[in-house]
């Protein structure tokens, strides 16, 4: 959003065309019911996930703490009779065993996009909110209680070598020095395991998740997702050194210290009022300015504006202030310093403390008291922690310019995060994971519990069809196709069994097709949705379709290098909001349904239709015109019309609203040349997946019924009756592509 800005002096003129965004992060969990203790609600996640997530966790703190052995199930049992009191077997056997970190990462994924399904089938983005907390609350719960659980198991290990019996030796000096290590490196080894967490999840929301949730939801709630890929979601302390120097920037922790966070806020709220953008008294506006990192570009380019541009001029005068702001409040020297200790921190800490590290860079007292420690342990050269010192001090003009601006940056994303990782805790706050087999029947008798479960883990849904989809492909001119290859002695049942028949039948599994009917020139084909599954059928039949034209259309160009005739098809959809009906002959199923009829009448094409565009370069395939008033029809319209299918898929209104529901549908006008002059398109896009993490883009125009004149095909008028293609000419996907860059580029 663009703010207002107050005239203050000189600096105001400058800032006076920013446009700066702004944002409050929040977590509003919507229309869920509360739980048990008419709080929180009440979550039950996959128990075998929970399982996999401490075992998990388990291996990557043993792993990280260097005490993977000591961990391990395997004891190595010291000769000698065990002490009294030694560590009992149930002590052993209670320690999880060791994940595979495949498993970790596959069930993660998979738990996500049944947790997403589900929110799709309940149109509810609460629910995957939810879940998403929930995942997120106990996975921060179980690193402390994995730590434990490590320490114990190293604890046990070393009690086997104590005992008066036993002897001192050097192994269990050894293992008892590896136990102080651990509990002294408490801190390093949980932020490495919360990373760790952290990257996994990132990988899993970049290869997997992102795409379904945009597919299924659009950007409904983009800004909540997008909380869970914050850095500090696993991080035990958000004020962490090491965390903070290798992804945002190390402040000050100490109350002495010039550059705390608190201090740096203030300065920064300081340095915007100056600008005008907010006012006195406004430091909640202010607060929102600085959760968007985006704002550091806007004000000084991040600090390296183009001097060459008036945008670039206004930008180099507040970057300049900012400068003199930080210099003023004597932070700039903490600021530079906090950038080259960064570096430093492999090789010097520990032993030094990080803060000690940075302050050695500013002050001369300090350097000496870390040279000092550093000839203490093991004479560890400071050469160099003095190429830094005089880094910092060389640090002049332009380039403290560009540190103040990088620090702007860095700061705000920090913030932004902080901010983000409050809102994330507050609504986790209203999240209580159930692991008490008491409270979750308790729960779920009083309908207050929701649990997110695996797929094998779910029970059962009855196997009750509530809706399905038929599918109709049929040939054109297969009577003279057969003729015509029967003439040149070739044979037509082949043809058609390799060029449509098969190739379709390959494709079946992968949308779990059934077979209706098959005759010598059409196949019709139905996809059920049932009780309990997302509901996808229109989306899964449109891709369907689409796939269907696409091989024979590959199909058609490999004929006719070989000199044979071309396949055409015209592809019919129709949804019906109901499961087809059966009649029996004999042991045979014979389906009853309205998609059957409505399917066979999308498919076809009338033949003078046909003969009057075949030479007309369209970008699309389906066509719809009536010829008579609708009082005149005495009946159903629909059976009136006269329909152009070559290539095409038609699908009925109800399939279109249905797809609007099941795939996020984004609507485009595209200025397009048609049939009698060049006009404005209206298109829907959207992505359909259809499992494995394949995704589908799919295209669907929204076309007009034309009223003709049939004596010369002239146009009376467009009616306000709407017929709907899916889109297979890829000309109009490109022009899709490039209606997205540019709406991209604006919104940018």
């Amino acid at each position: 959003m663009a703010f207002p800005f107050l005239q203050r002096g000189n600096l105001t003129e400058f800032a006076r065309h920013l446009s700066l965004a702004s944002d409050t992060p929040s977590i509003a969990l919507e229309n869920l019911v509360a739980g048990i203790d008419n709080v929180r609600h009440d979550v039950v996640l996959s128990p075998k996930f929970s399982e996999v997530v401490q075992q998990h966790i388990f291996r990557l703190i043993s792993k990280y703490g260097a005490v993977e052995d000591l961990a391990s199930d395997q004891l190595s049992v010291p000769k000698g009779p065990p002490r009294a009191g030694g560590p009992p077997a149930t002590i052993m056997a209670q320690m999880p065993k060791v994940a595979d970190p495949a498993d970790y990462r596959r069930m993660l994924g998979e738990l996500h996009l049944a947790a997403m399904g589900r929110a799709k089938k309940e149109n509810s983005v609460a629910l995957d909110l939810l879940f998403r907390l929930a995942v997120a609350k106990f996975q921060r719960a179980e690193l402390v209680n994995q730590y434990g659980r490590v320490l114990e198991r190293c604890r046990a290990r070393v009690r086997l070598f104590e005992g008066p019996r036993q002897p001192v030796t050097a192994k269990a000096l050894e293992t008892r020095d590896r136990l102080a290590s651990f509990q002294i490196n408490k801190k390093s080894v949980m932020r490495r395991t919360g990373q760790d967490l952290f990257q996994t999840l990132r990988e899993t929301e970049k290869e997997q998740l992102a795409k379904t949730r945009r597919s299924l939801f659009g950007e409904t709630q983009a800004a909540a997702h997008d909380y869970f890929l914050n850095r500090l979601i696993f991080a035990e302390d958000a004020r962490d050194d090491y965390l903070n120097a290798e992804h945002y920037v190390m402040l000050g922790n100490y109350e002495r210290d010039p550059d705390r966070y608190l201090t740096m806020h203030g300065i920064a709220v300081a340095y915007l009022k100056s600008l005008g953008v907010v006012g006195e008294g406004e430091e909640f506006a202010a607060d929102a300015l600085l959760n968007c990192p985006e704002n550091a570009q806007e004000i000084m380019a991040g600090g390296t504006p183009d001097d060459s541009t008036p945008k670039g001029k206004n930008q180099r005068a507040l970057l300049n202030a900012w400068v003199d702001r930080l210099e003023r409040d004597s932070v700039m020297e903490h600021v530079i310093a906090s950038y080259e200790a960064a570096p430093l921190l492999a090789q010097y800490s520990p032993p030094i403390n990080p803060q000690q590290l940075k302050n050695a860079l500013i002050t001369r007292s300090e350097r000496k008291r870390v040279e000092g420690l550093l000839e203490e342990h093991g004479k560890i050269s400071p050469e160099h922690l003095q190429h830094a010192v005089r880094r910092v001090e060389s640090c002049r003009g332009a380039d403290r310019a560009k540190v103040a601006g990088r620090f702007f940056s860095d700061f705000t994303r920090y913030h932004r995060d902080l901010r983000r990782m409050e809102a994330l805790l507050a609504a986790m706050d209203s999240v209580n994971v159930i692991s008490n087999e008491k409270f979750r029947a308790l729960s779920a008798i009083n309908n207050t519990l929701y649990e997110f479960l695996l797929p094998e883990e779910q029970k059962p849904a009855e196997d009750k069809v509530i809706h399905h989809v038929i599918l109709k492909a049929d040939i054109r001119e297969s009577t003279t196709l057969t003729r015509t290859l029967s003439e040149r002695g070739l044979n037509p049942a082949s043809y058609f069994s390799l060029n449509f028949y098969d190739p379709i039948n390959k494709l079946l599994p992968k949308y779990e097709a059934k077979k209706v009917f098959i005759e010598g020139d059409a196949i019709i084909l139905a996809l059920f949705e049932h009780e309990g599954e997302p509901g996808l059928g229109v989306a899964r039949s449109c891709v369907l379709a689409k796939e269907i034209i696409e091989i024979v259309t590959a199909y058609n160009e490999r004929s006719r290098s070989a000199g044979l005739p071309s396949l055409e098809l015209g592809i019919g959809i129709s949804y019906q909001d109901s499961a087809p009906l059966y009649l029996m002959d004999g042991n045979q199923q014979i389906m009853i349904s309205r998609a059957l009829n409505e399917s066979d009448r999308l498919s076809s094409c009338s033949k003078g239709i046909r003969k009057l565009l075949e030479d007309r370069e369209l970008l699309f395939n389906v066509f719809s015109f009536k010829t008579v008033e609708d009082a005149d029809t005495g009946g159903n319209p629909d059976e009136f019309l006269l329909r152009y299918n070559i290539g095409g898929i038609h699908i009925n209104e109800a399939a279109f609203q249905k797809l609007r529901r099941e795939v996020s549908l984004q609507g485009y006008d595209l200025q397009v040349p048609m049939i009698w002059s060049k006009t404005k398109v209206r298109v829907y896009s959207g992505v359909v997946p259809v499992g494995q993490g394949l995704f589908h883009r799919i295209v669907v125009r929204q076309g007009k019924v034309a009223h003709i004149d049939a004596r010369d095909f002239s146009l009376k008028q467009q009616t306000d009756r709407s017929y709907y293609e899916v889109c297979t000419n890829p000309k109009i996907y490109e022009a899709i592509e490039k209606a997205q860059v540019t709406a991209e580029a604006v919104a940018r």
